[in-house]
């Protein structure tokens, strides 16, 4: 068997994110061929004991607390980002700087300057951004629908991303509600996945009007967005994002009516998909949930067999293997930066609308 090329990681953070993306290191080659070898070589963050701690539970070969040195490391061939969103920007250009494959988790930047030198300085390297949902195999396989034109004519698009752990004061993700650090609260950590799938599945937003609000005194960022939409394709759409939705855990929804049919999801339910066809026979029509577990579902050949359920942790699982088949490939891997910068100048819209009230174009911004 011949030898496969090693890509040596260096993982910049090690909270939440941090356990998510090593695990994906960790278990992409048990359930995909891979073109490269993994090499855990240094995971990084602030906290010298934490981080200690964290990268022995996970593998790492070393701890360090200074993302400077790492990033310019000769043995490190990939730069993972997992910080905290304010330290995205010099992250990712100082890596892209030193040649190295950048990933990185959402949202891209602070601002739509940030993402678009971030972009500019990845434009020539291999990079990936972290929207994980595009590889939930009922996702995948909603978007096959549409393009197989199941939906026809699309009419709405409902997005709803709801949590409750920001009614909590005492959360333990302080730096989330620091605007110094975050930038934003639900808008940038929760509404940015659902603009993410909106553009993958229903095209381009044209133009949209929004409110923005925090429920909680004091607080610097917002905890909870609505947003009416105008999609280039004709359809309208509404957006919700909100840490305040007592007794939803993590309910990123969506469905999309059309002229043939609609596709609902919810996360909650991430196996199952239901799907209305409106050529069913009358006296049959209805709504019907399809187990995405197999045969013949996106990536579930790769995962247990039909009707094994998978998980979270799959989504981010898949997004890695698609990367490194395209990267062996020299292929263009999405979602990127520059697909990032679409859903950073559709959150700035909606902070402009939101302050302004008024709507705000956004197709071709």
């Amino acid at each position: 068997m011949a030898a496969r090329a090693e890509l040596r990681i260096g993982l910049i953070g090690y909270g939440f994110m941090g356990r998510a993306h090593s695990n994906a290191f960790i278990q992409v080659g048990h359930f995909f061929d891979l073109p490269y070898d993994l090499k855990l070589k240094v995971m990084c963050g602030r906290k010298r004991s934490a981080v200690e701690a964290m990268a022995s539970q996970w593998g790492w070969e070393e701890a360090q607390t200074d993302w400077q040195s790492v990033v310019t490391r000769k043995d490190i061939d990939v730069v993972d980002i997992c910080a905290p969103n304010h330290l995205h920007a010099q992250i990712a250009i100082a890596a892209a700087e030193a040649g190295k494959i950048v990933l990185c988790e959402k949202p891209l930047a602070m601002n739509v300057v940030e993402a678009r030198e971030m972009a500019n300085a990845a434009h020539s390297i291999p990079n990936l951004v972290w929207f994980n949902y595009r590889r939930v195999p009922a996702i995948a396989l909603a978007k096959e629908l549409i393009e197989q034109g199941r939906v026809g004519k699309p009419y709405h698009y409902r997005a709803t991303y709801l949590q409750s752990w920001g009614a909590n004061p005492q959360s333990p993700d302080a730096w989330r509600f620091r605007n110094v650090e975050a930038g934003s609260g639900a808008m940038g950590d929760l509404l940015s996945h659902s603009l993410d799938l909106a553009l993958m599945l229903n095209g381009p937003i044209s133009e949209l009007t929004s409110l923005i609000h925090t429920f909680t005194p004091n607080r610097e960022v917002d905890d909870a967005v609505i947003a009416l939409t105008r999609f280039a394709n004709g359809s309208i759409g509404t957006f919700e994002a909100t840490r305040f939705a007592i007794g939803c855990q993590n309910r990123n929804y969506f469905e999309i009516h059309g002229e043939k049919g609609s596709i609902r999801f919810n996360l909650e339910d991430l196996n199952r998909l239901e799907v209305f066809d409106r050529n069913d026979a009358t006296e049959i029509q209805g709504g019907h949930q399809v187990l995405v577990t197999g045969p013949g579902h996106p990536y579930t050949s790769h995962f247990w067999p039909p009707g094994h359920i998978i998980g979270y942790e799959h989504t981010f699982i898949a997004t890695l293997a698609d990367f490194l088949n395209c990267l062996s490939k020299n292929e263009a891997f999405h979602p990127n930066f520059d697909d990032a910068v679409d859903v950073q100048k559709l959150l700035e819209a909606v902070e402009t609308s939101a302050q302004k009230g008024t709507w705000a174009k956004v197709l071709g911004g």
